[in-house]
Parts: C-alpha cells; structure tokens; sequence
C-alpha cells in the first residue's frame, strides 16, 4: 500500500471509530444478508463480536503504517478463524460487508480512492491470512 492509501483508511476509519457499535451492526446485518451461510458459525452474543470486530480493525487500520507489527497478529486469528469453521470463500463477502459498511457509514466521504485504498488493505491482509491458514495455493 502506498503511503497516500494508508493515510486515506486511516483518515476514514477515525469518522467511523466513534459510532463503532452501529458501524458493527450494519457489518454484520450486511454479511449475514449476503453470506447467509456463514451466520451459523457465530455463537453467543454478536454484539460482543462487533465490539471484537472493531478493536481488531482500529489495531490493523493504525498498524499499517508497520505491517511487519501486525501480520503475526492476523496470521494468528487467521489459524483461529480455522477452527471456528471459516473457509477460504468465506473472505471475500466480508469484504463486501466491510466496503459496503463503510460506504453507509462515510456517505460521500467514502470517495472512490478511500474506497480502492480499504480494498486493497482488505486484499493484502485477507490474502495474509488466506495463505497462513490455508495454504498459498488457496490465496
């Protein structure tokens, strides 16, 4: 990611942090509509997940600056992720729900290049993790 990208997530996802509990909702809500099939693997209650959800992001999004900070981290999760049922095509409707989350939340500030810059940090840390539990064959 170019340092510009960077600063666009970062920028971004400060509009975001303060309403995180509905932010969390709408990502959810969002997923379960487009990925019904993955709404069985979440036990108890979600909003605890989203208030999961939303720390492990603001940690990635601030980390971007140092990946080489963060990777182990969501290598880390990303094996956790196995065990709790996650596949490989699992990935991409949540970053669908994400992008898609961003957008409602940020309205026009969600502009197109903030929004090329949340994929492509999406891509790069969903393939991390893809490859680390699945194999680079996978990602």
């Amino acid at each position: 990611m170019t340092p510009a990208q960077i600063h666009r997530v970062q920028e971004s996802f400060k509009k975001v942090a303060p309403h995180a509990e509905l932010a969390a909702r709408m990502f959810y809500d969002r997923l379960f509509v487009i990925a019904p099939q993955v709404k069985p693997l979440f036990h108890g209650d979600i909003s605890e997940q989203g208030r999961k959800l939303m720390s492990t992001l603001a940690v990635v999004v601030n980390g971007l600056t140092n990946l080489e900070a963060i990777l182990p981290a969501a290598k880390s999760l990303a094996v956790k992720h196995v065990g709790y049922g996650v596949q490989p095509d699992h990935y991409k409707p949540v970053g669908e729900a994400l992008v898609w989350t961003l957008q409602e939340a940020l309205g026009d500030a969600l502009d197109g290049e903030t929004r090329d810059a949340w994929i492509e940090a999406y891509t790069l840390l969903s393939g991390v993790m893809i490859s680390e539990a699945y194999g680079r064959a996978t990602a």
